[in-house]
């Protein structure tokens, strides 16, 4: 894509998620769950194939932590993306069609489910 359709696709992404207003501030001048925001953007930009998500929603308060999974849930469902997510909470782990459970290094549980993502 276009330099000018990756800066559309950025800038509708941050006012999806609620930054916009702070698209132009320097990294110290955003809090921690803007910053998290902001990173999820980038990550999201160039429709990628693969998204790496490690715990997404981790600094983010429950509302913005349900549309970040919105989110990737709607882009793995439009441009069929390959999700991997790492968490903790429960309700997330459990919209995913595989998930493996790690416990010491070990993986001690490996299922699959309906896919619910």
């Amino acid at each position: 894509s276009s330099r000018r359709q990756t800066d559309e696709r950025g800038r509708a992404l941050m006012r999806r998620l609620g930054i916009d207003e702070v698209g132009g501030n320097d990294i110290n001048e955003v809090s921690g769950g803007q910053l998290q925001r902001a990173c999820i953007c980038r990550s999201m930009i160039n429709n990628p194939k693969m998204i790496f998500a490690d715990e997404p929603t981790g600094a983010l308060d429950s509302q913005n932590g349900q549309e970040i999974i919105r989110l990737l849930k709607e882009s793995h469902k439009i441009y069929h993306q390959t999700l991997i997510i790492v968490t903790h909470d429960e309700n997330i782990a459990l919209q995913a069609d595989r998930i493996i459970t790690i416990s010491d290094g070990n993986v001690v549980r490996d299922e699959r489910q309906v896919a619910r993502i």
